[in-house]
């Protein structure tokens, strides 16, 4: 069983180094250029850099790639400097000047922690992450639009520049932007498991293996189940978020720096099949919602892929028929775009877990 969440730390006085500050978990996970890849994601022939049991707590260090990558200068100390930041990450400066490995214009941007193998996990069982902390490690972070991306490609960045960045603080728990205030959800945009074969998939579309997914939900105390593609699953995350809003139309939302405690957990084939039905991507769940996803380039086939998840888990789970099932989601689920900047667009649906009397823990 997953320990009890504790409620998210919002802000932070402290820049968090790494090895400094609280690490609630016995086992502590640093961002090292041997425990991370720099655009790619994990694949099958990869040596995990971390084994653990079923059941365990991993604390993660997680850098965002804002501030290190080449269109800023790859020098985070020069690019915060010019926001009056005195004060930043030692592992974020450290690999954006190592040689690890990566393309600029070909690999992706994220920094990502892992892989972790998880002892017993085979083919067909569900890897559950649990996301039981997040502690920013900055009292900042960025905003970028970059390079003709984003969902007006078309208009921003302004001027044309390649890379539009905006600097946001965090102050009394809130996003500060301008003249706006925001609440602050912290979450990691990327979370997966391996894929079969030697080949690492880019790091910014998602797919069934997970990735980046960008839902917002995967805050402190939400789950993510992912089917097991590898023996070991070889799990991983990354992409830090203070806070997003569905879609992320920017490109980026508040990417900045957080360390993550994690619970990893194995569903065994035929009790996640009991669960949720044959599931086929990846499903987020939360003390409120079942969150079944759809992921495609186009958003049309995005959104079918999700009602069918969720008419699979509404079955399975609950016992409802086809036709029932496909008239509760028109009458009480909202379908949600998660993102439409990753090239696969996401969709996730909430379906709410107390109109079934569905209460309390699912592991």
């Amino acid at each position: 069983m997953p320990l009890p969440p504790i409620p998210v730390r919002v802000s932070t006085p402290d820049v968090l180094q790494p090895g400094c500050g609280p690490i609630r978990s016995a086992t502590y996970l640093p961002a090292e250029t041997g425990t991370v890849l720099w655009g790619r994601l994990p694949c099958a022939d990869d040596a995990p850099v971390l084994t653990v049991d079923p059941g365990t707590e991993v604390t993660v260090d997680t850098v965002s790639h804002e501030g290190i990558l080449e269109d800023q200068g790859r020098d985070p100390e020069r690019f915060f400097a010019a926001y009056g930041v005195s004060e930043v990450l030692e592992d974020a400066v450290a690999l954006a000047a190592s040689d690890l490995p990566r393309t600029p214009g070909v690999d992706g941007p994220h920094v990502v922690s892992g892989p972790i193998a998880v002892r017993g996990a085979e083919v067909g069982d569900l890897l559950a992450i649990t996301v039981t902390e997040t502690v920013p490690r900055v009292p900042y972070g960025v905003i970028s639009n970059r390079h003709g991306r984003g969902a007006l490609p078309g208009t921003f960045p302004l001027d044309g520049v390649p890379v539009h960045s905006e600097f946001c603080e965090v102050v009394d728990g809130l996003g500060v932007l301008g003249p706006a205030r925001f609440p602050l959800a912290p979450f990691l945009g990327i979370m997966g498991v391996a894929v079969p074969g030697s080949q690492r998939p880019h790091s910014v579309p998602p797919g069934a293996h997970g990735g980046n997914l960008d839902i917002r939900l995967l805050t402190a105390g939400s789950t993510l189940f992912l089917p097991v593609q590898v023996p070991g699953a070889l799990a991983y995350v990354g992409d830090p978020h203070f806070a997003q809003g569905d879609g992320e139309v920017s490109l980026t939302a508040f990417e900045a720096s957080l360390r993550v405690s994690l619970t990893l957990d194995v569903v065994a084939r035929e009790q996640a099949v009991e669960m949720f039905g044959e599931l086929v991507g990846p499903l987020a769940a939360t003390q409120e919602w079942l969150v079944p996803t759809g992921l495609d380039e186009d958003l049309d086939v995005a959104v079918q892929q999700c009602v069918r998840a969720a008419l699979s888990i509404l079955q399975a789970r609950y016992g409802m028929s086809a036709p029932q099932a496909y008239a509760y989601l028109s009458a009480a689920t909202d379908f949600r775009i998660s993102q439409v900047v990753d090239v696969v667009k996401g969709v996730h649906a909430t379906v709410r877990r107390s109109d079934f009397g569905d209460r309390g823990p699912l592991i």
